[in-house]
């Protein structure tokens, strides 16, 4: 399961709680492209949600929590 460097970018901040427009803001990216990343890294790592996702990304050492 490999994440872009821009997924991975986004899931330090995902795993923080940041909402999209958080992210966004962050990254300067527009809360659309945002969205598309999230839906991307739900779908890659088989997860049913963000907070699956955060599981998964500790469990895995994808991102140290």
């Amino acid at each position: 399961m490999k994440l872009t460097k821009r997924e991975l970018e986004i899931c330090k901040y995902l795993i923080q709680g940041k909402n999209n427009s958080e992210i966004g803001k962050l990254l300067y990216l527009s809360e659309h492209t945002v969205k598309f990343h999230v839906s991307s890294i739900i779908a890659r790592l088989g997860a049913s949600n963000r907070t699956e996702v955060a599981y998964i990304l500790g469990k895995e050492n994808i991102i140290n929590l």
